[in-house]
């Protein structure tokens, strides 16, 4: 059986990409630029602190959701084609219902009116004491 380690959200990385800029001479040459977060990726990130099961994240995990984060990044500044790994690497980490659905996830989410209904249900002592409160519009 193998232990692992939950581990904290890093922040997102600091780097330094390729860009065309000018030289010492003025001419035309690649310089290094500090790659520049958009504020959806950031905002992202920040979600994923919330995410259900982020307390349960591995070091493995951050470093996978830190390079999606960089597809992130590249399809908000315009890099559509990065849509498909995108939605896949988004997907193992059930970001849509559907996703949750298919990784057999669920998460305890009751309302007000199902945690009444419930302790109502509990109550009863009959089945017209299990119905009232609920009421039926009459048709024409």
């Amino acid at each position: 059986m193998l232990e692992i380690q939950p581990t904290v959200q890093p922040k997102l990385p600091t780097f330094y990409v390729d860009a065309l800029g000018k030289d010492a001479d003025g001419n035309t040459a690649v310089v290094k630029k500090r790659f520049s977060w958009p504020a959806q990726t950031k905002s992202w990130w920040d979600m994923l602190t919330r995410h259900p099961l982020a307390v349960e994240f591995t070091e493995m995990d951050w470093a996978y959701l830190a390079e999606t984060a960089l597809i992130h990044a590249q399809f908000w500044k315009g890099d559509v084609k990065l849509a498909g790994e995108l939605r896949l690497r988004e997907a193992k980490y059930g970001f849509t219902p559907e996703d949750r659905a298919r990784l057999r996830m669920q998460f305890a989410l009751a309302t007000t009116a199902e945690v009444e209904s419930a302790e109502r249900v509990e109550r009863a002592v009959t089945s017209k004491d299990r119905m009232r409160g609920i009421t039926r519009k009459e048709t024409a």
